[in-house]
């Protein structure tokens, strides 16, 4: 398998406050790769660098196949239309409907017709679980399936890649369970590369195939690969007692 990404050496922080040094690591095709670790260890700030929102303090990261550090604004906008995200609120614009929220990149980056588009947008809703739901506000929905929604506007251009910031926040174990199959499906049946921030133990384990610790006590990676493996071999005590909180002695 081909990596979609590929970290050399990055070191991420704002000014003079450093969060993360030194960071190497790859996402291969049709990875679940987890980006974990405790508060302030630097994940939202990666997942910010790797979506192209704030630059490194050094090294750099190749998006499918590009460096994206010394890509053209032209290259970057074509790269950044391979890759959706899902933020934690699910970031609908809430004058909109769920298909005008979801036909927009559509209308903005690519040639299909309107009738085309609305075939889209009622494709991606059933993709979801949201089918029949298209001219609902967000305001008269659930917090889920709002991120559903979200999820279906972050596929709507078919990205090679889908970053999640935190999808569980905010949602009851039920609808948590019930993302976590959704993101599985999605990865099964289309190969999409998913890349998540999280914290929430039962989805690292349910879905990731692949993963990264980030250490906020030394800013590095100390840990990476199979969260199952991890737990089996925990290569030192804070992942140990990271992915074994809660849990009884």
């Amino acid at each position: 398998m081909e990596n979609v990404i590929q970290a050399k050496n990055l070191t991420i922080g704002y000014g003079p406050k450093v969060l993360l040094r030194n960071a190497d690591f790859a996402v291969k095709e049709g990875d679940i790769f987890i980006i974990m670790g405790g508060s302030g260890c630097g994940k939202s700030s990666l997942l910010k660098v790797l979506t192209g929102l704030i630059p490194p303090l050094q090294g750099s990261f190749d998006l499918l196949g590009v460096d994206f550090n010394r890509a053209s604004s032209e290259q970057k906008s074509l790269l950044r239309q391979k890759t959706g995200i899902l933020y934690q609120s699910g970031a609908l614009f809430s004058s909109m409907t769920l298909a005008e929220n979801i036909a927009m990149p559509l209308e903005q980056y690519s040639a299909y017709s309107p009738s085309t588009i609305d075939e889209l947008v009622r494709l991606k809703l059933s993709l979801v679980g949201l089918s029949g739901y298209e001219n609902y506000y967000p305001s008269e929905i659930s917090g889920g399936m709002k991120k559903r929604a979200g999820l279906a506007r972050a596929l709507a251009l078919d990205p090679k890649v889908v970053y999640f910031d935190e999808p569980s926040a905010g949602l009851d174990p039920v609808s948590s369970a019930r993302l976590d199959d959704l993101m599985l499906e999605i990865n099964a049946n289309l190969g999409t590369t998913l890349v998540v921030v999280t914290h929430e133990l039962q989805s690292i384990f349910n879905i990731g195939n692949n993963s990264i610790y980030l250490d906020a006590a030394t800013k590095t990676i100390t840990g990476s690969g199979s969260p199952k493996d991890l737990l089996k071999n925990p290569p030192n005590e804070r992942i140990a007692q990271f992915l074994t909180r809660g849990k009884e002695k």
